[in-house]
């Protein structure tokens, strides 16, 4: 009799050891591409500009224009991408053309892991995820004011005109309408060294200039484009 229990128990094991291997593996998580926010495209069209890499693409049964910071981008490929904001009638004096609708991106990865893990900004951020403190030493204006002086008392400089110097560290050109400059000139105000101007005027990245603006407090726009301190309608008054 024990041994015959003995033989049912171990055949039991057996059983369920077999039975337990057979069954379909889980995943601890879902693959990247099918996580919530992260689309996949195929470029059907590439057009490439000084600033803007423009792909035109398929979603689905989707057709879209998207628009990245100039990268390399091949036709007929599959990308991935999360976030981006639309603008519609948008003109692209560069190229000449008015899209209807274009999406503009940070980026795009032909990889859905590195979209995954990439930071998503949330609405109304500020944006300094992507700004970086540069060693940069630029000598003030004539008349002019520091990045820090005008963070430090930006209340009382609030719809007033100033002058500003300092080397170009990042530029978007045609965006609303506007060309978009962040300068810095190494002073620094409680972790705030980065200033955003909108101007007319072209200029590019490395420059060294004096941009003179209005100041605007607590400008947002939507999309995660939100500014403590804005320079708008800045002039450039020199490269």
């Amino acid at each position: 009799m024990k041994t015959c229990f003995i033989k049912f128990f171990f055949l039991a094991s057996i059983f369920t050891i077999l039975f337990i291997s057979c069954q379909p593996r889980q995943n601890s998580r879902s693959s990247a591409q099918e996580q919530p926010g992260i689309h996949k495209v195929v470029v059907n069209e590439v057009v490439q500009t000084n600033n803007y890499t423009y792909l035109y693409v398929a979603e689905n049964d989707v057709e879209k224009w998207l628009a990245v910071p100039k990268m390399q981008v091949n036709s007929g490929e599959t990308y991935y991408y999360t976030g981006g904001f639309e603008m519609k009638d948008f003109e692209s004096k560069e190229l000449g053309k008015t899209f209807k609708s274009v999406y503009f991106l940070e980026s795009v990865s032909s990889s859905p892991d590195i979209i995954a893990k990439e930071p998503v900004k949330e609405p109304h951020s500020t944006g300094k995820m992507n700004v970086e403190k540069q060693d940069i030493t630029v000598k003030p204006a004539e008349d002019g004011i520091t990045i820090a002086d005008l963070f430090a008392r930006k209340d009382s400089y609030a719809g007033k005109t100033v002058k500003i110097r300092g080397q170009v560290t990042k530029y978007n050109a045609a965006i609303m309408k506007k060309n978009w400059v962040h300068i810095q000139d190494g002073s620094e105000y409680s972790g705030r060294f980065d200033l955003t101007a909108t101007t007319e005027m072209e200029t590019a990245v490395g420059d060294i200039i004096t941009i003179e603006g209005t100041v605007a407090l607590d400008k947002d726009f939507g999309y995660g484009y939100s500014y403590e301190v804005l320079l708008e309608d800045a002039k450039l008054i020199n490269k």
